[in-house]
């Protein structure tokens, strides 16, 4: 297992070429590297959290699902998605996908994904892992391709989180633990704009990306997000199970269908082209 404090800061001079377009890693990176600054940004709790009048949730960073309980309660996440294909024309948009414990009622995030990256009107894709507010880790050693079908785990036992990342389309995975102090409040399956010392970036146009096998534990029960919810509830009534709407201020953003397979563990997460008003996705309901 790799240790994030037994790292140290990289910036890796062409590194974005090597990511780009088809989603290769440098094979000259170690397996985990601090970001490099053509790609700094971070992937925060939620942020401007708005709870909506229809009782789902609207946020500038977030889209997806996140199960809540008390402090302590959350002991494990995991869940799968394809790697979309990202749309770019010019300049610089981010779309992140992981999951994680943390981040929707408290301040720290333990977390692994992949992201689709517009840089500089290229696609870029990448592997990568955080313990917020620590940095982001490039993980080098798993080269993302669309398409690509991923799983992540975040688990808690003892003092330590694990994050765990595999690439069953590549038979690629990767694994590393640390202690850090959290809430361990909450699970998450999330679309993401990541954010930049300058606050939260453009959301790139990921098209559809789809979340399946979605599980967390909470206080020992382990469950899919739709088997938290209590006989006759849904996301808007259920105070476990929160739905989340990305919407920026241009009105772009992204959008989570309801739950559903047999299970209720599976959802898709739409892009949402912005139109010059946040008000085209708030309160808007599904589109």
């Amino acid at each position: 297992m790799d240790s994030f404090r037994s790292l140290r800061p990289l910036v890796a001079v062409g590194v974005l070429a090597a990511v780009a377009a088809t989603g290769a890693a440098s094979s000259s990176l170690p397996a985990a590297t601090e970001l490099p600054a053509a790609l700094q940004h971070r992937h925060d709790p939620i942020k401007n959290k708005h709870h909506r009048d229809d009782g789902l949730f609207d946020s500038t960073n977030w889209s997806g699902y996140s199960v809540t309980g008390a402090n302590g309660s959350i002991s494990e996440a995991e869940g799968s998605w394809t790697v979309p294909a990202v749309s770019c024309s010019t300049g610089s948009q981010y779309s992140s996908f992981w999951v994680g414990i943390d981040g929707f009622t408290s301040s720290s995030v333990e977390q692994t994904g992949t992201d689709s990256d517009c840089s500089g009107g290229t696609p870029v894709y990448y592997a990568w892992y955080e313990f917020y507010p620590h940095p982001s880790y490039l993980i080098s050693r798993i080269a993302v391709h669309v398409g690509d079908a991923m799983t992540a785990k975040v688990t808690f036992s003892g003092r330590t989180f694990t994050v765990t990342l595999t690439d069953h389309s590549t038979g690629s995975s990767f694994s590393t633990s640390s202690r850090v102090n959290a809430a361990r409040s909450s699970a998450e399956w999330i679309a993401e704009a990541p954010s930049s010392s300058g606050g939260v970036l453009s959301i790139a146009n990921f098209g559809t990306v789809s979340f399946s096998g979605s599980q967390a534990t909470m206080s020992g029960a382990h469950k899919t997000i739709g088997k938290f919810l209590a006989p006759n509830t849904t996301a808007a009534t259920s105070n476990v199970v929160q739905e989340i709407t990305m919407v920026q201020s241009n009105g772009a953003g992204a959008q989570p269908s309801d739950l559903s397979g047999s299970t209720l563990d599976s959802f898709t997460d739409k892009y949402i082209a912005g139109s010059g008003s946040a008000s085209s996705l708030k309160h808007s309901g599904k589109q």
